[in-house]
């Protein structure tokens, strides 16, 4: 394997709850090396991530930037603020967040953004290139759902985001995953993805997926 392709090999996720280990199991099985973290030390979630998924390192946050380009942000949605600006510089970040208001609390910017909410995330860590995916399919459906190229019940995930390079990416990471990878436009039109969006929750065939009402006009 040559230096360029283990760097695309490698995979970093923030947040070690049911959506980060359930993505991490994956990608293990998609051939990826994990370093995932969680809030604070290393070592409390060494344990969780041992047994939920066999086969990643457990981290801190700063070591998960250092081993790979390509980060998932899996933590609770209230508590990407807490990150540094500039935590993720020059990196491609998969936001699979979800805004829900009975965990996140009343937080008005996410509640009423027109744009979606990874257009937030994007203004919050303005030097990473952000890509919404991951989120728009429950974890229990996600892992149920993973299919080998060509199978002819496979599911799609979408990803949505303003850097043709970073959509590259994430689409080749979806492929790997076991499914289908539709390509929905430009980080607006990841309010689709989110809940009470039409991609959201629901499992779609990629043509289904591209069916669907994609915003693109101008939603300031």
């Amino acid at each position: 394997m040559s230096q360029h392709e283990a760097a695309e090999s490698r995979l970093g996720i923030v947040g070690a709850g049911k959506i980060g280990t359930a993505i991490a199991r994956a990608t293990i099985g998609g051939g990826y090396a994990v370093a995932i973290s969680g809030s604070g030390a290393a070592d409390r979630i060494e344990l969780i991530v041992e047994v939920l998924a066999p086969g990643a390192h457990a981290v801190t946050t700063e070591a998960v930037v250092r081993h790979a380009d390509l980060i998932v942000l899996a933590v609770p949605m209230h508590r990407f603020r807490e990150l540094p600006h500039d935590l993720f510089a020059g990196k491609i970040l998969v936001d699979a967040m979800n805004y829900w208001e009975e965990i996140d609390g009343v937080d008005k910017e996410l509640a009423t953004a027109p744009c979606g909410t990874s257009v937030v995330v994007q203004d919050w860590f303005q030097s990473s290139r952000v890509v919404k995916s991951l989120n728009h399919l429950g974890y229990f459906k996600f892992e149920q759902g993973r299919r080998p190229r060509d199978a002819a019940d496979r599911l799609a995930l979408a990803a949505a985001g303003n850097d043709p390079d970073a959509l590259k990416a994430v689409l080749q990471l979806i492929d790997r995953l076991g499914f289908d990878a539709v390509e929905v436009g430009s980080l607006n039109a990841g309010a689709a993805l989110q809940p009470n969006g039409p991609a959201f929750g629901i499992a779609h065939s990629a043509d289904q997926l591209l069916n669907l009402p994609w915003p693109e006009a101008s939603c300031d």
